[in-house]
């Protein structure tokens, strides 16, 4: 059997398990999230999470970027780095890498094949829980020297919860996934500050008071010292094009006399906004935890780092005149920041919005912050089944006095956005990473034409 068969064989096995992110009346409950069953699996299997030190990074918006921002900069200074990640853009492999190597097909459907046995003797469990023993598995054949790893959703009772972490990290925080994790910031901080493990260092990045109340709480209650972007860790930009932006970030951490505000780093990073320099920062502040704990990490290191790192769909330009821009912002805070991004980068241009969301989503949020700056929006869906229906965001889009239109397919919405724009208009695709993966992966197959 060729090894397409037997990845496809075995991704259909990992999803005939509960997916939660699949299901439409998801509910957040110890009946369901709890660590039990991955505890359980995890020891059956060998305890293999504990093969390697963890820096472990929960947020709203911002964890994936942080992520492989830390993974880049490790690799660059000669470490061997799992990187773990959800939800993928194009392909399932792209979750779990090794040195920005994806794990390859005949890798995964052996490592499924692997994990059987010991699937029979737990109950219930989930997608994203084998998934994750997967990724942890994978790491350890691969004698990883760091795993660094994403919360895939809350913290507390997400399945990689397991870890012993080097460093905690909590990127921004924001409404979102409420029906599961909860209906204030207060909540919502609670759920991601439950990866906080005694006596372990927490990273920060720049919060609403109420969130940072709740994450200094937790530290304070664990003993764990928190370092805080803005207020052990600073940062300035200094210029910025489409291509990249140059920052400057110092510390007032005693790890040497590198980085202090008389001694700055000066970093360039392809990834674009304001909100990327705070997740610049935030990885920052993770490695000098990694290199307070002994590892050594040169100011080269950082700089390769940062410069080569590769994080598609947050605010990626796939053409530059007219511009044609995907971001997977999906939910009201992360669509401000998009918004702001883009008065920053493109003032004065107008756009076609080519937007789709999941169901669950505040749609009418999101759209208070992006449809000042459109002109059109073309609503579609993605093939994911919480996606909504597009007739109901244009109903939305309407009450805001913008011409909108359903156009259900993706590829015929991007085509209708590039037939309506010409060399007139930009168009901007966003409102769920499913939506941006799709738009980015069709004008691939199509930039020659245009």
């Amino acid at each position: 059997m060729d090894s397409d068969t037997r990845y496809q064989q075995a991704l259909n096995y990992l999803y005939s398990f509960v997916d939660y992110s699949l299901t439409r009346a998801l509910r957040y409950s110890p009946e369901k999230f709890n660590l039990n069953r991955m505890m359980k699996l995890a020891e059956i299997c060998g305890n293999p999470q504990v093969a390697y030190p963890v820096i472990h990074i929960a947020g709203t918006k911002g964890k994936g970027s942080t992520a492989a921002m830390i993974a880049s900069c490790l690799k660059a200074a000669g470490f061997r780095v799992g990187l773990y990640t959800s939800p993928h853009l194009s392909e399932f492999t792209e979750r779990i890498q090794v040195d920005s190597e994806q794990i390859s097909k005949a890798e995964m459907a052996d490592l499924v094949e692997w994990l059987k046995p010991y699937v029979e003797q737990v109950p219930e469990l989930t997608t994203f829980e084998l998934t994750t023993l997967l990724g942890f598995k994978y790491f350890k054949e691969k004698k990883v020297d760091f795993g660094v790893i994403e919360v895939g959703l809350g913290g507390r009772l997400d399945a990689t919860n397991i870890v012993d972490p080097l460093v905690s990290v909590i990127t921004a925080l924001s409404m979102d996934h409420m029906s599961v994790l909860g209906n204030t910031l207060e909540k919502i901080a609670f759920e991601k500050g439950g990866i906080i493990k005694h006596g372990k260092p927490v990273v920060l990045s720049p919060q609403k008071p109420e969130a940072e109340e709740v994450i200094q709480s937790i530290c304070a209650e664990r003993n764990s010292s928190l370092i805080q972007v803005n207020k052990q860790i600073h940062f300035c930009p200094v210029k910025h094009d489409l291509n990249n932006q140059i920052i400057k970030i110092w510390s007032e951490i005693e790890v040497s006399n590198k980085y202090e505000s008389d001694h700055p780093i000066e970093l360039t990073i392809p990834l674009l906004g304001y909100h990327q320099m705070e997740n610049a920062t935030t990885a920052f502040a993770a490695l000098l935890e990694v290199e307070k704990a002994g590892y050594n990490i040169q100011e080269s290191d950082l700089k390769t780092g940062y410069a080569t790192v590769n994080w598609p769909a947050r605010f990626e330009i796939l053409r530059n005149n007219p511009p044609v821009i995907v971001d997977s912002a999906h939910n009201r805070d992360s669509a401000l920041k998009l918004q702001r991004t883009l008065k920053d980068y493109l003032p004065g241009t107008p756009f076609i919005l080519v937007f789709g969301a999941s169901e669950d989503k505040d749609v009418e949020g999101m759209f208070a912050e992006l449809l000042p700056e459109m002109v059109q929006v073309i609503a579609t869906q993605s093939v994911h089944p919480r996606a909504m229906d597009a007739d109901e965001i244009v109903k939305i889009a309407e009450k805001f006095g913008i011409p909108a239109k359903a156009i259900k397919n993706v590829t015929d919405a991007v085509n209708t956005a590039l037939d309506t724009a010409g060399n007139t208009c930009g168009i901007l695709a966003t409102g769920s990473l499913f939506i941006a993966a799709a738009v980015r992966d069709y004008w691939f197959s199509i930039k020659k034409t245009y």
